[in-house]
């Protein structure tokens, strides 16, 4: 992707799925998404601004043991719900 090229809600969505696949680890995941919402230039839909607010901090620990914050099954509840918004 261009590095001036601000996502489409498609490839924020594409983030989620190579995450919930494990194509793309938590740290990608976070590192990308903090990027764009990094970038105060530039204006976000609701739905993409939620999505991007997700994927950035899901690399968060819950506790030393290694788990995370939000496990693997809120990953893919929040991609359900992202795909449900998409069709409001």
């Amino acid at each position: 992707m261009d590095a001036c090229h601000q996502p489409t809600l498609d490839e924020i969505e594409g983030r989620f799925v190579a995450l919930v696949d494990g194509r793309l680890t938590r740290d990608e995941a976070d590192r990308w998404a903090g990027r764009w919402v990094a970038d105060d230039g530039l204006v976000w839909d609701d739905i993409s601004w939620w999505a991007l607010s997700l994927l950035h901090g899901i690399d968060l620990p819950a506790d030393e043991s290694g788990a995370y914050l939000h496990d693997d099954e809120q990953l893919r509840a929040w991609l359900a719900e992202l795909r449900k918004r998409r069709t409001m």
